[in-house]
């Protein structure tokens, strides 16, 4: 069966948002060391190869929003599909303390074949798909983990990522804020910004309108979690983006 680097979700969806999960699976393609990245099942099935439950909380809210879901479909591993070309940590050979085995001898020559096989295809998806919703806002949906190797638990639900953007992230966070039980984080536990990340790349440039949610990934393991997650983000967005469009007339 031919391979392909990305999976589109109900492309005919014509609501106002794009969702796009860069972290959505594991899978090493056959082309890449045979298939195996060298790394034990139990490495394979952590946060270093993707994002654990991004995927079923970014395909329920593209129901809930009626929004087309494009979903990566090789490991972070692989190539970093939220980096820029130039990024030092497009092609990790350690993540989190792990030695990546089959990244150790990755050459240039290597980092261009799975820009072209994985990166690029999945890029060039995406923007095809804004492109034809001239004013749809992007929506990245990542989760993290909630401790890395040696470092300080991280205490936050979810965290709202931005750049110099903050029309739709303010009023998001502020959405969020009504809610006690709630611990939201601005920018964490990531900074909101990479040259040539996915929001750079197909929303900052634009000026289209964008925001990351990062869930933490103990909280969305099982579809009932990631079902539940979903929808108490998409009233929040919903209302979000509705505030933005006020403002702005």
């Amino acid at each position: 069966m031919d391979y392909k680097p990305f999976e589109i979700v109900e492309a005919q969806r014509r609501g106002p948002w794009v969702i796009a999960c860069d972290h959505a699976s594991n899978l090493v393609p056959p082309f890449v060391n045979k298939g195996s990245l060298d790394l034990p099942a139990g490495d394979m099935s952590r946060h270093i190869a993707y994002d654990v439950g991004a995927k079923g909380v970014s395909l329920a809210l593209g129901a809930l929003l009626d929004a087309p879901v494009i979903c990566s479909n090789f490991s972070r591993l692989v190539i970093d599909p939220n980096r820029g070309e130039n990024d030092p940590t497009l092609l990790m050979k350690l993540y989190d303390g792990t030695i990546i085995p089959a990244n150790r001898h990755a050459d240039a020559r290597e980092k261009q074949r799975r820009l072209t096989a994985c990166y690029r295809p999945y890029h060039e998806a995406l923007a095809e798909l804004l492109d034809a919703r001239k004013g749809a806002a992007l929506l990245a949906v990542h989760s993290f983990t909630p401790q890395l190797a040696g470092r300080p638990k991280r205490p936050w639900h979810l965290g709202i990522l931005h750049a110099e953007d903050r029309r739709l992230s303010d009023p998001l966070l502020a959405q969020l804020a009504q809610d006690p039980s709630l611990c939201v984080g601005r920018n964490e536990p990531y900074g909101g910004h990479l040259p040539g990340d996915t929001l750079d790349k197909h929303a900052i440039a634009q000026g289209r309108h964008n925001t990351l949610v990062e869930i933490r990934n103990d909280l969305i393991q099982t579809e009932e979690h990631q079902a539940e997650w979903a929808a108490r983000l998409a009233p929040a967005l919903q209302n979000a983006l509705r505030i933005t469009l006020e403002n702005e007339v």
